[in-house]
């Protein structure tokens, strides 16, 4: 497997997802398999977390869910129909309707008395642009901007409005639910406004006693004004650049990304750049030079990870693919600079957080090999890979679910590790594991941090021992 740093993400499809395909894709690179809830029913969704624990229990899985998303309703004719410049079209109310020429229907029941007279529309992405002239009679009416085909259950922007839609669907609820029932690691919900969606995504992770982490993905000018009160009630957030690219003008969708980034860092939270990123890639057996610079780019701004998406849910070179974005990380992050900025207003731990900066510190000046902890929920590895040190991280993880959390984490290696009754246990027996592996060899200079067993301060010490 590359040893790189950028943890990589991969769609799996219910129809792509046997057991020697999973596995080539985790040689090749993937750390976390995601599962679209927007494309996956429950069953196909199990058959995928049911093989991914075959391959390896390193894996970490999410899952999306919908969120408050708008789509148009089926169409009548399953190819859709032809619309030109200049067309009329009106947009009814209407979730159990179908489309036809020249009336549409949404999934949301109050579309049209949300939306304003003046709103651009935009369908499928943008495929699309209806320009709002009126209402009349409880219907929207629409002068459409450019040639195009309009099909059933293509996804319905209105950039800069606030549609009050609720933040679970039913099925989104479902959804969680199985989450908790499988055991998967991550619910990235999508089209996040503000923490209140949030809330009620943890309510229910609460009420069933679930250790599910909650990823935001950021879709929306809404997601992007409310950041820093998204940023206290989830555990990573996801650059969704689809939507994004929609709902905000695309020339600033990158000094955006830059933006999002930064402040995921200064939380010390991981943050995930998706969309388009080998896109080319679906089709073809490699990637314009402009997608090996954006993935690049992402690395170097430090993200924590990078996605594909129809390059491994239904593109013709899906391993290719994750092959290719390895070797692009591992060379962009040769260049990434160790980065000891520390801003304890917002840590949780922040003991933890200042032993993680000095000993990253301490790897400058001395010639440390590897930086070792032990945990039980991942805090301080977190903490760690925030300020990127040159030197792998292990983690001696005590429980299953922090070691496949911590797959989402730059930089981390993870192992599932037995409880230790003392630290001197833990030092002798984490040196012992790592070298059988040929991680560390005898002479090196290895640093280690760690807390008291049964403290809740997390970290509390650090030191160094030559093996």
């Amino acid at each position: 497997m590359f040893e790189k740093k950028t943890k990589i993400i991969c769609t799996v499809s219910d129809f792509r997802c046997d057991v020697d395909f999973l596995t080539r894709l985790y040689e090749s690179g993937m750390n976390i398999v995601r599962i679209n809830s927007a494309h996956a029913p429950l069953e196909g969704a199990q058959k995928i977390v049911d093989n991914v624990r075959q391959v390896s229990d390193k894996i970490g899985i999410l899952v999306d869910t919908k969120g408050p998303e708008v789509r148009l309703t089926q169409v009548a004719d399953p190819e859709g129909f032809n619309v030109r410049q200049g067309d009329w079209i009106e947009i009814h109310n209407g979730p159990d309707k179908m489309c036809s020429y020249p009336v549409l229907y949404t999934s949301y029941d109050n579309f049209v008395s949300d939306v304003p007279v003046g709103s651009h529309v935009l369908i499928d992405d943008g495929a699309v642009d209806l320009f709002i002239t009126g209402k009349d009679d409880d219907k929207l009416l629409c002068e459409v901007q450019n040639n195009g085909v309009i099909r059933g259950r293509k996804s319905v922007n209105v950039p800069n409005v606030h549609i009050a839609l609720p933040a679970l669907t039913e099925k989104d609820r479902k959804f969680i639910e199985w989450a908790i029932d499988a055991d998967i690691d991550f619910i990235a919900h999508s089209f996040v406004r503000s923490k209140d969606d949030l809330l009620e995504i943890q309510k229910i992770l609460d009420e069933r006693h679930s250790h599910l982490k909650i990823i935001s993905k950021i879709e929306n000018q809404q997601g992007i004004d409310n950041l820093d009160e998204i940023l206290s009630h989830c555990y990573a957030v996801m650059v969704a650049r689809g939507d994004l690219g929609v709902e905000i003008a695309a020339e600033k969708i990158p000094l955006i990304q830059k933006q999002i980034i930064h402040k995921c860092r200064t939380r010390k939270k991981p943050v995930i750049i998706a969309t388009q990123m080998l896109h080319s890639m679906i089709e073809n057996p490699r990637p314009t030079r402009a997608e090996v610079t954006d993935v690049a780019n992402a690395i170097f701004q430090s993200s924590d990870a990078i996605m594909l998406s129809g390059e491994t849910a239904s593109g013709k070179y899906p391993v290719e693919a994750v092959s290719t974005m390895a070797r692009i990380a591992k060379e962009a992050e040769k260049s990434i600079d160790v980065s000891l900025d520390l801003n304890l207003e917002k840590v949780t731990k922040p003991i933890a957080a200042v032993l993680a900066k000095e000993l990253v510190m301490a790897t400058q000046s001395l010639p440390v090999k590897a930086i070792i902890f032990d945990t039980w929920t991942g805090r301080t590895g977190r903490y760690l890979s925030e300020f990127r040190p040159k030197v792998p991280i292990y983690a001696m993880c005590y429980n299953d679910f922090t070691m496949r959390e911590l797959a989402l984490a730059y930089d981390i290696y993870c192992y599932r590790f037995p409880v230790q009754k003392s630290k001197e246990a833990f030092v002798t027996n984490a040196v012992k594991m790592l070298e059988e592996e040929g991680r560390i060899a005898h002479g090196d200079l290895v640093g280690f941090i760690g807390g008291s067993f049964n403290d809740e301060l997390g970290a509390t010490y650090m030191e160094f021992k030559y093996i």
